[in-house]
């Protein structure tokens, strides 16, 4: 495991922000930290990152107890973007790198190679302050994953950005997870959990609710239901299935909701054949981490978080 949380606290005058928290995250994948604001995530982020210190508990990073060597292999993209709006963009990029001990050379030549991906190359002697928002936070980026950090920490990283420059940054990111870099992703946004990470953990007012392999958790929320598609409409089979939802599917057939009573698929479609009807699809009903979400947290708590 590349980086250990073990029983980990953090307090806050009356306040707990973390409280018992253990995950661990493997090495070369995209990890989920999931979870609303307020519920523990950036206390937890600030105390891996030496920010601040836990108050019991422990962090390994690569088996050893976490100490100040091992902030320069890591990258910490904060949700609050911070950068010297005075500064030039080259010149600002340069001086991050230097302090995560890059030789001056060999960061000059990946900011360019960065600001060419990005196609951004003219913006080597602008300053800060003459980008827009979007702008800034694509340099805030760079200046993250420069150095190839072993864990990279994104909190956030598509807020602000629009669709197009969303998928460029989620290539770039899906890119890094194939050079061997390490992604911790924070974020309350579900689809892309959906689309990006491998394993989760989702904290929830300063404890962690629910964790593990993304499909593990998907297959655990399971709740045996499966929609079809038929010539004729089905007629209900209460010993066997029991019909949640009807309708008219695109193709004009008949589409119904069903949820296994006993049995098995192949159980459902044989019966469903006997009866003389046609079927044209079978697909099963795989909640998505939205679904999981809601169900964890409540309907009323997700809204509030999700909008």
């Amino acid at each position: 495991m590349l980086l250990e949380i073990k029983n980990v606290s953090k307090f806050y005058a009356n306040h707990t922000a973390l409280n018992d928290v253990s995950f661990s995250v493997p090495e070369g994948g995209i990890f989920g930290l999931l979870g609303p604001n307020g519920a523990g995530k950036t206390s937890l982020i600030r105390i891996i990152t030496q920010i601040t210190a836990a108050d019991k508990g422990e962090v390994r990073f690569m088996g050893e107890l976490l100490k100040r060597e091992h902030i320069e292999q890591m990258g910490y993209l904060p949700e609050e973007r911070g950068l010297y709006k005075k500064m030039k963009v080259g010149e600002q990029l340069l001086y991050l790198a230097r302090l995560k001990g890059m030789p001056k050379e060999e960061a000059k030549e990946k900011i360019r190679n960065w600001l060419e991906k990005f196609e951004i190359q003219a913006w080597w002697n602008k300053n800060i302050e003459e980008l827009s928002k979007g702008m800034q936070q694509k340099i805030q980026f760079i200046a993250t994953v420069l150095h190839q950090p072993k864990l990279i920490i994104l909190d956030e990283p598509f807020s602000g950005f629009d669709p197009i420059n969303t998928a460029i940054v989620r290539k770039e990111i899906l890119k890094l997870r194939e050079a061997g870099s390490t992604i911790i992703f924070s974020t309350h946004r579900m689809e892309s959990v959906e689309e990006l990470c491998d394993e989760i953990a989702l904290i929830h007012r300063s404890k962690k609710i629910l964790g593990g392999k993304k499909k593990e958790i998907k297959q655990a929320y399971k709740s045996s239901t499966y929609w079809l598609e038929t010539e004729k409409i089905l007629a209900p089979t209460p010993q066997l299935f029991e019909i949640q939802e009807t309708g008219i599917s695109e193709h004009d057939f008949h589409k119904t909701k069903v949820r296994l009573v006993e049995g098995t698929p192949n159980d459902l479609l044989s019966h469903i054949i006997s009866t003389q009807n046609i079927i044209h699809s079978l697909q099963e009903n795989i909640p998505s981490m939205n679904d999981i979400f809601i169900s964890v947290v409540g309907e009323e708590e997700a809204k509030a978080v999700l909008g």
